[in-house]
């Protein structure tokens, strides 16, 4: 142990009461998952933010905990994923609540009169890519209790680190709040477009006739239509080679909104191509499945087209406008007859492009799709802000994190930063 002024230089285990990992109950006895009543998280719902229990996919029994290597891990326990790629490799989560977890996770308990837990999340979180360098393995990278324990930390008083801690809470808080929003604001829209679309419940729809059709009622008037009648899908869209572009992998699209980021900048232009007012969305198993599905609207006059995943389909206004194309890619009548289009070898399933072309669609009068793209444009308008302010705020709480986790700057300067942020 070495220390320089204030603070000190401590391992993972010396600022703990205990490190260890989760089990896995056997997946033989139903007696250990059903009536579960203790959240069992594994590495993929840690997405370096506090541990919601309505999050976790699984829950298992007292049982399980009894006759299993799975542990009941307390209030304020960090986790950490140990194996994966990139992506999930170091990936965090704070657990608020008592949890169990599977032996992919690295479980710290912090000694509250060393480590503040939260100081101790955002620590870790300062040295991602130190994590995935000095993981070992083979075409899946490890990480080991031994090398978690032993990673050295630069530790400040606890004052100080509680300071610190509830400056960068903060910023993820704000960014919390702002996801809530988006999601609350494309819920309303996203209803509406069912309600009016799907289920024909649009203005006026009580004085309507209806008719059968091989697709089920539908209004008259409304001719049943293939989708490619409404929708440019996998239109062509010029995009030079030369010169750094944006570029939109496919862990950038969402499982559930519409915002794309973060938007990476390549040079070439092999992959799929799009423009603003697109949708894309995930062609492949399991990310359709998912439903990884982006709006396209982080784009100016100066690159006016960008390109991506070659597992992208991209949809674009012709008849639908843009807000209606992106809310039927999100229905579940749509991916529902996505996913069962979807053939190829066991693991890399793609959607049938001709299968989306002849999806069967009721055309909407224009009068009607108009009034929809005037409700839900200010809508997408105030989801595309909100979405620009939580990349300017993880920009700045990423710009701090290590800056303050090693006392590199002033914990004060950075309050007056985060209030001049809010």
């Amino acid at each position: 142990m070495t220390s320089f002024g204030s603070w000190r230089t401590l391992t993972v285990e010396q600022c703990c009461l205990r490190v260890t990992s989760g089990g896995t109950p056997s997946r033989r006895n139903p007696s250990f998952y059903v009536g579960g009543t203790i959240p069992w998280a594994k590495t993929g719902e840690l997405k370096d933010r506090i541990v919601d229990p309505a999050r976790i996919g699984e829950w298992i029994t007292e049982e399980a905990l009894a006759k299993s290597s799975a542990k009941l891990l307390p209030k304020d326990t960090v986790l950490m994923a140990m194996y994966g790629d990139g992506q999930t490799i170091g990936s965090l989560g704070l657990v608020q609540s008592p949890i169990s977890c599977n032996q992919a996770c690295c479980a710290m308990i912090p000694d509250p009169t060393i480590c503040d837990a939260r100081f101790l999340f955002y620590s870790l979180r300062s040295y991602r890519d130190d994590w995935i360098k000095i993981a070992h393995g083979g075409a899946q990278r490890n990480l080991s209790g031994t090398i978690i324990r032993g990673r050295e930390i630069t530790v400040p008083p606890l004052p100080n680190q509680q300071r610190i801690a509830a400056i960068l809470s903060a910023y993820d808080d704000l960014i919390e709040n702002n996801t809530r929003r988006i999601a609350i604001l494309e819920e309303m829209a996203r209803r509406l477009y069912e309600e009016w679309f799907v289920h024909f419940r649009f203005p006026g729809h009580e004085e309507a006739e209806f008719r059968e059709t091989e697709f089920g009622i539908t209004p008259c008037g409304w001719p049943v239509v293939p989708l490619e009648n409404l929708v440019q899908i996998n239109p062509r869209t010029p995009v030079p080679r030369d010169g750094l572009k944006p570029f939109v992998p496919m862990g950038s699209l969402s499982e559930t909104i519409m915002s794309i980021g973060p938007v990476e900048e390549r040079d070439g232009n092999s992959g799929t191509k799009f423009q603003n007012g697109d949708t894309l969305v995930a062609r492949i198993t399991p990310c359709l499945e998912n439903g990884k599905t982006g709006f396209v609207d982080f784009l100016d006059d100066e690159r006016p087209a960008a390109f991506g995943s070659t597992e992208f389909m991209v949809l674009r206004p012709s008849v639908l406008g843009p807000c209606a194309i992106y809310c039927l890619a999100r229905s579940h009548v749509f991916r529902d007859v996505a996913i069962k289009s979807m053939s190829g070898a066991e693991g890399r399933q793609r959607v049938r492009p001709e299968s989306i072309k002849m999806f069967p669609i009721a055309h909407p009068p224009a009068d009607l799709l108009a009034r929809f793209e005037r409700f839900a444009g200010p809508v997408f308008a105030q989801v595309s802000a909100l979405a620009r302010k939580n990349a300017n705020l993880r920009a700045q709480r990423d710009l701090l994190l290590p800056k303050l986790v090693s006392g590199e700057i002033d914990v004060s300067a950075a309050e007056a930063e985060l209030e001049a942020a809010e």
